[in-house]
């Protein structure tokens, strides 16, 4: 793995690796507590994608969990001691919601391996980012409304244009959790890969095994889009998403030429791709400049 052009943020409760080239992987680490991110996760995890996006020798992220969940929501008990403190204020989320992932705008890809318990903020994620590989244990809902609050971090406008109108109220307003098997019918879940049962998941080296499976599934995808055109990834991605935001076709074709065509076509990567055709060799990327 090249140098990095400043060096990695040291996340309080998350470990960063780089488990292939170009591929950043960052597992949740509070496996006690289910994963639940409290105010200074989400401080810290903003922080990380943040780096992600500006360091260029990096081209793809993968979010896991440590243990049998992948995460829990937020941090109820801090939530709780916030909200019963006549001083205390509950700190707010940054700007890119819950984890730095729910309301993240940024520019490189992010792939969730849901290796177990998926509830509340952690499924505000996993709705936010472009490919989701579940666990075949793994359990997804919003249960918000049991608990008397609401999923604010942008879950709600974001799932009915994945799932569709009623099954967002479905899952929204009963707050029952569905089966990963049931959010790959949805759309939710890209694939879901058999591991142990999570009843039988509490033994650590049968959580870690599970974990390894999904995270293998996602770590090839991660490898294949990473070997693309970084350019090519980074505006196809936005094309994607104009669509997925609403914007009509013609209007965001229009907006991706604009914006990025030109800078596309006078980039290096495109020069190499066709160079890479013709002479029928492997491309050699260089770091994306866009």
């Amino acid at each position: 793995m090249p140098g990095f052009a400043t060096p990695p943020p040291n996340p309080q409760h998350a470990l960063l690796s780089f488990p292939a080239p170009h591929v950043l992987l960052v597992t949740l680490n509070r496996p006690r507590d289910l994963n639940c991110i409290n105010a200074q996760g989400h401080a810290d995890l903003h922080e990380v994608w943040e780096w992600m996006d500006e360091e260029p020798s990096l081209r793809v992220g993968v979010l896991t969990g440590k243990g049998r969940a992948f995460c829990a929501g937020a941090d109820l008990k801090e939530w709780n001691t916030q909200a019963s403190s006549t001083t205390q204020k509950k700190a707010p989320q940054p700007p890119s919601g819950f984890g730095g992932v729910s309301r993240r705008k940024g520019k490189k890809p992010l792939i969730c391996a849901v290796n177990g318990l998926c509830f509340g903020g952690g499924t505000e994620m996993i709705i936010n980012v472009d490919i989701v590989i579940a666990a075949s244990r793994a359990v997804i809902g919003l249960p918000e409304v049991k608990r008397g609050v609401v999923a604010l971090a942008g879950a709600l406008p974001r799932l009915v244009r994945t799932v569709g109108r009623q099954r967002a109220m479905e899952m929204a307003l009963t707050g029952r959790a569905l089966s990963a098997v049931e959010a790959e019918r949805w759309g939710l879940v890209n694939s879901v890969v058999e591991v142990p049962d999570i009843s039988r998941g509490k033994d650590e080296g049968e959580n870690e095994e599970a974990s390894r499976l999904v995270l293998d599934r996602a770590l090839g995808l991660a490898v294949e889009i990473a070997g693309n055109s970084p350019d090519a990834v980074l505006v196809t991605r936005e094309g994607v998403k104009l669509g997925w935001e609403g914007i009509g076709a013609d209007e965001a074709t229009g907006m991706l030429g604009e914006t990025w065509g030109k800078r596309l076509a006078e980039g290096e990567n495109i020069k190499e791709g066709l160079r890479a055709f013709v002479e029928k060799r492997a491309p050699v990327w260089k770091d994306s400049k866009l």
